[in-house]
């Protein structure tokens, strides 16, 4: 090329051309690495071999009320949240009458174990249906996307185990359940086989106005309804095995009448010695899932400061309510922050289900009590003439 007296150097159209088309590729390789970082890093458009390559962790599952240890702020990038759930058919007491059912349940939990992951993080669950039961199972996630939420991919005879995998794209809070095709979906259902998950967002709950929202302690109230007949004695009829009470069930669900409604699984399971505990200045998220029927739970003494009654952490929550909605075959959350100490009744406020049929549970907290708040003026005393 000619630099002589100062002129320019001179290029070729082919120098030209082959270092754009250089340069070209380099740009390109560096927006297809910057576009594997970033779906490495928020988990969208990720393809399997990324998804194979994401740090995995085991989440160890906790018998409800209590969930799992988990980070309210998602740390680093999506993971594959490993999960193992071994469905456990066997016989439970419903209530202190002598009423009894055989359950199928997840961990052996009614309602089964609740599992918390952050939005985009992948699910990893090893289902076992040991050879000691008698019925088919499968799992069917509110949370997940594709046909049948992964039913048909995890139908497992006893003896066999499965493997499914999906990606929590939806953040909020849902319901699972088994669902093995025709009657036997209620059939499963209403014997406890049925339980919750939670996608948090990855920057945490968000108040309308998009400030922290930070729990201080977390509860998971499943709510079982059970259809159990009763005999010419009126006593509940007890069976020998899983499965031999299947005519009976399908006769009283078609009544669309429970014989009890019940929170975790039994009559009382969350009052008494196990009534949930608190504190005064405590923030408090409660979690309530209903995979059968709609529900209208109430803290009697409380509102719900923050309410997704829908389930989805996408949309704001609502606040101050005094009672809010479940529908059946759904999840919704709420925080409360206690401000008076003393015993709270969180219920059903289909009062008939509370009180007669068990939909109720109990929150202790402990504190100092503000009179600013309530005082009892006046004693009761003999009325004045």
């Amino acid at each position: 090329m000619n630099t002589e007296n100062g002129s320019k150097p001179s290029v070729s159209r082919r120098t030209f051309l082959s270092s754009t088309a250089a340069v070209g590729a380099g740009l390109m390789a560096v927006e297809l690495a910057t576009n594997v970082a970033n779906a490495a890093a928020d988990g969208t458009n990720i393809s399997l071999e990324q998804i194979e390559s994401l740090p995995r962790v085991t989440q160890e599952l906790v018998a409800p009320p209590f969930l799992p240890k988990h980070d309210q702020v998602a740390k680093g990038g999506p993971k594959i949240v490993e999960v193992r759930m071994v469905i456990k058919e066997q016989k439970m007491a419903i209530d202190d009458d002598g009423a009894e059912i055989w359950a199928f349940a997840y961990e052996g939990w009614v309602p089964g174990p609740m599992i918390v992951v952050h939005q985009n993080d992948f699910i990893e669950l090893t289902l076992v249906n040991p050879e000691t039961n008698v019925l088919e199972h499968n799992i069917d996630f509110h949370a997940s996307t594709g046909a049948l939420g992964g039913g048909g991919l995890t139908l497992i005879s006893p003896g066999e185990e499965c493997v499914l995998r999906f990606q929590a794209t939806k953040p909020g809070v849902f319901v699972y359940h088994c669902a093995p095709g025709g009657a036997m979906i209620p059939y499963h259902v209403t014997h406890g086989m049925n339980g919750a998950i939670m996608v948090l967002p990855r920057d945490g709950l968000k108040d309308k106005d998009g400030k922290p929202i930070r729990y201080d302690r977390a509860y998971y109230i499943g709510e079982q309804d059970y259809y159990l007949k009763k005999g010419a004695d009126g006593e509940y009829i007890k069976y020998a095995s899983a499965g031999e009470d299947y005519s009976d069930s399908i006769e009283m669900m078609n009544t669309l009448t429970p014989s009890h409604v019940v929170f975790n699984g039994a009559a009382g399971a969350l009052t008494g010695e196990n009534a949930l505990k608190a504190k005064v200045g405590e923030t408090v998220l409660i979690i309530h899932a209903q995979a059968n029927r709609d529900s209208r739970p109430h803290l009697i003494g409380g509102h719900g400061d923050h309410v997704w009654s829908a389930g989805t952490f996408d949309d704001a929550p609502q606040s101050g309510l005094e009672t809010w909605l479940i529908a059946g075959g759904s999840a919704g959350a709420v925080t409360y922050t206690f401000r008076q100490p003393g015993l709270y009744a969180y219920v059903n406020h289909n009062l008939i289900e509370a009180i007669l049929k068990g939909a109720a549970a109990h929150f202790q907290v402990e504190g100092e009590w503000n009179n600013a708040l309530m005082k009892q003026v006046k004693k009761p005393t003999a009325i004045k003439a």
